[in-house]
Parts: structure tokens; C-alpha cells; sequence
């Protein structure tokens, strides 16, 4: 008789045993690189909504549409007025680009179902928004159809013009001609964010003492290791350090030296727990 050759139950195990510790190097490695291919199609998106964005000022004189609203800018994200006074079903829309595929970052597409804001008129509500996070996308449930998102705009840019005094510490006179404005690298104008409208930033405002969580609505969140992602208003994407945030020049009077910065002298140890591995800027 003729013995077949056949492993051997400790040949097997070891087998084994080399397949699970290679799939355990292997994995956290994979999961890096799944991150990353999702931080570079986020960029993407932001590079078309750049372009959406450009066209759109160019066919209005160099200006965004101006609103004074809790969520300035929603109509130009969704491609539809959102009004409570018009048609959902009409066929008219807010401008002719569907952005249903571009508007959501693919690390943060589910929702939280989590109530955040709801407008009254005539008694009724008729604008009703769910709360987004680190990982989640916000959605408006009304006016239908439900619209979801994971970007925010910076309302500076869109809400009315102050020619007075500054409203509050965080909104002051919004941009326009946006085609001749300096600095246009350093001033945000679409991002990461757990919430539509993202002009939250005030140079002296502290950081979240915890770090948000997948329901935080906030634009200070860890979505990108370290990092969100933003388009300028010079049509630039770039990844945008969590510290960095208050560097930016979010409207005329942002003060970009700001108690938070390092030229503000912040030291390391100022930082929220959370934080302090973060670059500093």
C-alpha cells in the first residue's frame, strides 16, 4: 500500500496560526489605506463643488446669494430653493448641477436621525434639519425632498452684508467680489462639518473640551486623522489641521492671531486633552 502525504493536524495549526498573525499585521495597514482613498475622494468632491461654486459667482456678479438665516447657503448645497413657499415637485431649480453624489464625504454618509433644528412660519415648520458629527451627515427632513450632507459652508460668506458694526464676535462683513479678493487661500469656504453652516469660529472661542462625538455638529472634528478637509475661496482643496482651524481668515475681522495660535501664543498644554497630538499651527 502507497501512503498519500497529507498535513498533519500541528503542520495545520501552524498554518493557521501564520495566516491569522499576517492578517493581523495586515489589517490596521488596510484599514490606513481605506481611510486614505476615502480623504482622497473627499478632496475630489470638494474640487467639483470648486467648480460648481466659480461658475455659479461668475454668473452672478462675482457674489454669492446673500441670506439671513439660521442655515445661509442651503439652497446652493441642495439645487433646490428651500422655501417654504415654493413646490418641491417643480420642476425649477436653484441652478442646473445635481448635487446629491458630491455633497456627502464618504467617511460620514449615514445619519444620526437626531433633531437639530426646526424653523416655525405661520406656525407651522417648514425647515427641519438632522444634526451630522464626526462620522455622520446632517439631512434636511423639510422642505421634502430629504437632502443629506456632510460638508458645511462658511455662513460668513453667505449671510447679509453688515456695513455697520459687526454683528457678534464671529460674523462681520461678508466677502464679495470674490474674484479680486486677497488671501482667498486662507479664507474657508466649504468643509468637513457636522452641520450645513459651519461660520462658527471665533478667534477667542476654546476648543471642545472632549472630543465630538459621531452626533457632535461641529467643524472641529477628527474626520481625517487630524485633519477635515476644505475648499478656499481661491478654488484651492486642501486638508486643514484641527489647530489650524483658527488660523483661518473667516471673515474680514477674523483675527488669524488669535489667542488659539501659536503667533497668539498658545502653548501645547492649553490644548484639550484630545488635542495635543494634533500639528500646531
Amino acid at each position: 500500500m502507497k501512503w498519500q502525504k497529507a498535513f498533519t493536524l500541528i503542520e495545520l495549526l501552524v498554518v493557521i496560526a501564520i495566516i491569522a498573525s499576517l492578517m493581523a499585521i495586515l489589517l490596521p495597514t488596510l484599514q490606513r489605506v481605506r481611510k486614505q482613498g476615502k480623504a482622497v475622494t473627499c478632496r475630489a468632491y470638494l474640487k467639483q463643488w470648486g467648480q460648481i461654486l466659480a461658475l455659479y459667482a461668475e454668473d452672478h456678479e462675482d457674489r454669492f446669494p446673500r441670506r439671513d438665516e439660521g442655515y445661509p447657503g442651503l439652497s446652493i448645497l441642495r439645487g433646490i430653493y428651500l422655501s417654504y413657499k415654493a413646490d418641491p415637485n417643480a420642476p425649477s431649480r436653484y441652478h442646473s448641477v445635481r448635487t446629491e453624489d458630491i455633497v456627502c464625504c464618504p467617511m460620514a454618509t449615514r445619519t444620526t436621525g437626531v433633531p437639530a433644528v426646526r424653523s416655525l412660519s405661520k406656525g407651522e415648520i417648514w425647515l427641519e434639519v438632522n444634526g451630522g458629527g464626526t462620522f455622520a451627515a446632517w439631512e434636511i427632513i423639510r422642505p421634502s425632498p430629504a437632502f443629506r450632507g456632510s460638508y458645511g459652508l462658511n455662513r460668513n460668506v453667505f449671510s447679509l452684508t453688515f456695513e455697520g458694526p459687526v454683528a457678534s464676535p464671529s460674523m462681520g462683513r461678508p466677502y464679495t467680489d470674490l474674484f479680486s479678493v486677497r488671501g482667498g487661500n486662507n479664507i474657508p469656504l466649504l468643509l468637513d462639518s457636522g452641520q450645513p453652516a459651519c461660520g462658527w469660529m471665533d478667534a477667542r472661542a476654546p476648543p471642545p473640551e472632549t472630543e465630538p462625538s459621531a452626533t457632535g455638529g461641529t467643524t472641529c472634528i477628527n474626520r481625517h486623522n487630524g485633519n477635515i478637509n476644505g475648499l478656499f475661496l481661491d478654488w484651492s482643496v486642501t486638508a486643514i489641521g484641527l489647530k489650524e482651524l483658527w488660523t483661518l481668515k473667516w471673515h474680514l475681522q477674523f483675527n488669524t492671531a488669535g489667542p488659539w495660535t501659536l503667533a497668539g501664543g498658545v502653548k501645547p498644554e492649553d490644548w484639550p486633552q484630545w488635542m495635543r497630538r494634533f500639528k500646531d499651527y
